[in-house]
């Protein structure tokens, strides 16, 4: 071969060895024990190399997992309140709160005075099967004791949840037995229902109470949903509050079922998601049914999604407080050692084109944290007129009502939260835990008379021959919260409330507790004022929204378009008892 020729190729033989050395050199790196961080290994990776340099050089030994798994969360935290790291030892517990079941013994639990009481046991579930009853202690698990400062939550969620068809075996101790009675049970599929309750509030209007958005959360509403229609419901509530959100699609399908053909329920789009628009298909039960959906300052996420799509096409009347304010999507990426992370990729965006993700700043979420806190304290539970909304993210419906972003779902009814009757004596037994304690030792102290009663109604009419304050007050001075008679009367009727409903939900479950405070909530019965009414479906504003001339829908749309996108959030659901 004449030297010319040769000459020709040195530069692409010279290409192809350094494409050669810099594969070889990727792939030793992330054969490194090293190399544990889940992210691409290339010679300029700085994190890489500075965790070698530790594992290398360090002064004294280091744990290079530990150390990761520190550093996850915090790189993390650079980035939004809600991309988040979830330690291997976490992940199946967040998957099967939305997975909608679980394996364990099936039932409900407390921990009091260092002791696992059972509530309930779950109907049909591994523990029924055996004998557990409610009332019963756990002290014993696998034949070793298990009392004392050793019982926590997360201890007894591990010892008594497991694979399915794995045996635990359980040392009880039972009022009226003698000695310790002893089972063995045999994990089982535990459900985790998505809705609390279904049931008609009153001859003519239904009651939906959603919790969360799983897996299982659509195909129950739709059994909620004929049982209702069976019924003749002629108006829906939807009851959000609280409900921290979960699968976009879940409320996807949701909302589907209220609205008609083509209609947008919400589109998505980040720097790498291209915009992607969900829109109903027309298949859904109820396009026509009057609706009502609450919301509050801890509805988040997925139920945002549901409430402004239902308000933005005029499909119904929201009703509560301002909602969280969350309007980031997490996408989960899962590692090898069984960690995860849940990235943001994209924002969501209500049909209007508003997202309601409220404002953030990179790498401190200390102020966002304490967001809720912050409302508080500004009045914004109590007063419609302490919040301001931001006129420079204004949005209008398919009716040209405005609507605005940069910050949660506002509800079109604000109702206040009810200050009537709080004291410092109620605060003060409230914030102790001391109903809650009261309330279970109650239960557990008179179960067999409780037994009798089969619906809320006759257990209420029974507890109020009961003088329960009385017996409350006694209770909370032996816990050392002192006897304000003047302020315990003034607050009788919340204590009463509180007291009436922990028994309630300690002998019965969820649906009966919520049957009996939606008898006296200021939000519910607004909204069964507004279906009573016949104005659920929202109508056009009166004033004009141009000069001498309406809207139409080709005007609001454009007004819709292009305007500035902000960029979400979280809060975890408080529960009354722990299941496994």
């Amino acid at each position: 071969m004449s030297q010319n020729k040769i000459s020709r190729f040195i530069p692409i033989i010279i290409a192809v060895s350094i494409v050669a050395g810099i594969l070889i050199g990727t792939f030793y790196a992330g054969n490194q024990p090293e190399s544990k961080l889940g992210v691409i290994n290339t010679p300029s990776n700085k994190l890489n190399t500075l965790l070698r340099i530790v594992d290398d050089q360090y002064v004294d030994t280091v744990n290079i997992t530990d150390l990761i798994e520190e550093a996850m969360p915090q790189i993390l935290n650079e980035l939004d309140p809600h991309s988040s790291y979830i330690p291997a030892k976490d992940l199946q517990a967040v998957n099967d709160d939305l997975r909608g079941s679980f394996s364990g013994i099936g039932v409900q639990f407390t921990i009091q005075q260092d002791t696992i009481h059972i509530n309930n046991v779950i109907p049909g579930g591994p523990s029924e099967k055996v004998g557990l009853m409610a009332g019963d202690r756990v002290v014993e698990v696998d034949d070793s004791a298990f009392v004392g400062k050793i019982v926590t939550n997360e201890e007894a969620m591990k010892r008594l949840k497991g694979e399915k068809g794995s045996e635990v075996k359980l040392g009880v101790y039972r009022q009226g037995e003698k000695e310790l009675l002893h089972f063995t049970v045999i994990r089982g599929d535990i459900p985790v229902k998505s809705i609390d309750a279904a049931y008609m509030i009153n001859d003519k209007f239904g009651y939906i109470k959603v919790n969360k958005f799983g897996e299982t959360t659509y195909p129950e509403m739709l059994i909620a949903l004929a049982q209702l229609h069976q019924e003749n419901c002629q108006g829906l509530i939807i009851d959000l509050r609280g409900n921290t959100g979960g699968y976009m699609a879940a409320a996807i399908q949701m909302v589907n079922e209220f609205l008609p053909k083509g209609r947008l329920i919400v589109y998505t789009e980040g720097r790498k998601s291209p915009r992607e628009n969900y829109s109903s298909n027309g298949t859904g039960s109820s396009p026509q049914l009057p609706l009502i959906v609450l919301v509050d300052e801890g509805s988040a996420s997925a139920s945002e999604i549901f409430a402004g799509a239902i308000q933005d096409n005029d499909r119904g009347t929201i009703i509560g407080r301002r909602s969280f304010g969350k309007g980031l999507v997490q996408q989960p990426i899962e590692f090898s050692d069984g960690s995860a992370i849940r990235l943001t990729i994209a924002r969501y965006h209500t049909p209007s084109g508003r997202c309601i993700q409220k404002p953030y700043t990179i790498g401190n979420n200390e102020n966002y944290d304490m967001d809720i806190l912050t409302r508080y304290e500004h009045g914004e539970f109590f007063s419609q007129d302490s919040i301001k909304q931001d006129e420079s993210h204004i949005y209008y419906t398919s009716l040209g009502r405005p609507v605005y972003g940069g910050g949660g779902i506002m509800p079109d009814i604000f109702v206040p939260q009810d200050t009537t009757g709080i004291t410092s004596y109620f605060s003060m037994a409230i914030n102790r835990g001391l109903t809650v304690q009261f309330s279970f030792q109650y239960t557990d102290q008179n179960r067999s008379k409780l037994q009798k009663y089969t619906t809320s109604e006759e257990m209420l009419k029974y507890l109020k021959t009961q003088n329960i304050l009385e017996k409350f007050a006694r209770f909370a001075e032996s816990k050392g919260l002192k006897r304000r008679n003047i302020l315990m009367y003034k607050s009788q009727k919340l204590f009463e409330r509180n007291l009436y409903g922990n028994i309630i939900y300690n002998m019965m479950n969820m649906e009966d507790y919520l049957k009996y405070l939606n008898q006296s909530d200021p939000t519910v019965l607004k909204a069964i004022e507004v279906l009573e009414s016949d104005k659920s479906f929202p109508t056009a504003p009166e004033q004009k929204l141009e000069t001498n001339h309406e809207r139409t829908k080709e005007t609001i749309a454009k007004a819709n378009q292009g305007r500035k996108k902000t960029p979400a959030s979280r809060r975890a659901a408080g529960k009354f008892f722990n299941i496994a």
